[in-house]
């Protein structure tokens, strides 16, 4: 049995109480889906300014009238610490997913970006203190790795943030830290990396580049490559953010306490790559997409080169075991954009 295995079990038997923040968004909403058939008592806040509300109908659908009475919202802006006191209330763990979550967001508006990631993200800091949370785990990111040129990335090696959110996110990093010191509180920080799956947005302005691609090649449109293509991520599927989630909540060592954490499959893919296995994916049930070619274009502002995650932490101190590598995860997103986007 693993390790996931293992906390699964223990919480079916203990149910616990939840915060999950962001929790119409597409991290969030799989992790209240997640929490939900786990039998636990689920509380989540959002303020849709990223997320929606179709994401909580559909997990709605999915769990089923019975688990989804374990689940209540609240409508709320983090930015609102009277918001933050209500939603931690009451909570053994917070899962803080709740951010403006773009570089190129950030680039365009960092006073936005700032006023989420770091004064709300301080407000839920303070509400889980006061509300004495057993424990707070919350969504750091690879961005803090900046122009840090080793790979793969560590967790104790970083260089010079190359945007505003990557200023933000390292940022809660050094809060969280402090409180530990200064408060005694426990929490651990999850950078993570490139991460897709069901329920991540296809459409906006600052769609991550998975879903944008799937809608674009499903609909015969324009896709766009930033750069040469041989810029590489490391892609994370859905399901092994859950876990990692899960058991940075639960885990009992206190060597794995207040510490950051890659989140990642510790593999890397260029664009063009991954954009040829999307491709033939779709192929057989799309055969436009056969004759389908990218368009390349300039590098971003604010993107790094090539980012690699060492997942040695994760894996030897919170048990961390990634269940779906990329050809994995991307069948699954696959099949579900296909059922839900619009045709």
């Amino acid at each position: 049995m693993t390790k996931f295995e293992q906390v699964k079990a223990q919480l079916r038997a203990a149910p616990r109480r939840w915060l999950v923040t962001g929790a119409a968004g597409f991290i969030g909403s799989n992790l209240v889906e997640a929490l939900l058939r786990l039998g636990q008592q689920v509380r989540g806040l959002d303020n849709f300014a990223t997320g929606f509300q179709h994401n909580l109908d559909q997990v709605r659908e999915l769990v089923g009238p019975a688990l989804w009475a374990n689940f209540e919202f609240i409508e709320g802006d983090i930015c609102q610490p009277a918001t933050c006191a209500r939603a931690c209330a009451g909570i053994d763990y917070v899962l803080h997913q709740a951010a403006i979550g773009s570089v190129p967001r950030s680039v365009a508006d960092p006073l936005t970006t700032h006023n989420t990631n770091m004064t709300g993200f301080l407000n839920m800091l303070m509400a889980a203190r006061d509300a004495r949370v057993a424990r707070f785990v919350y969504a750091a990111s690879s961005s803090t790795y900046g122009d840090h040129p080793g790979l793969p990335k560590v967790e104790d090696q970083i260089g010079r943030p190359l945007s505003p959110y990557a200023v933000t996110k390292y940022c809660n990093e050094l809060y969280a830290d402090v409180f530990a010191r200064c408060y005694n509180m426990q929490s651990i920080g999850l950078r993570y990396f490139n991460v897709f799956g069901r329920r991540q947005d296809p459409f906006g302005a600052y769609a991550a580049v998975i879903p944008q691609w799937v809608a674009a090649l499903i609909g015969n449109r324009e896709l766009y490559i930033n750069g040469d293509g041989e810029t590489t991520r490391d892609f994370c599927f859905i399901d092994n953010v859950v876990q990692v989630n899960l058991l940075a909540a639960t885990v009992q060592d206190e060597a794995a306490l207040n510490q950051i954490y890659n989140v990642a499959l510790g593999d890397r893919t260029t664009l063009t790559r991954l954009y040829q296995m999307m491709r033939e994916q779709l192929r057989d049930r799309y055969p436009h997409v056969a004759a389908h070619q990218p368009q390349y274009r300039g590098f971003r502002a604010g993107d790094i080169r090539h980012s690699q995650a060492d997942i040695s932490k994760a894996q030897t101190l919170l048990g961390y075991a990634p269940t779906h590598a990329i050809q994995d995860g991307l069948r699954e997103a696959m099949d579900w954009y296909v059922a839900h986007l619009p045709q």
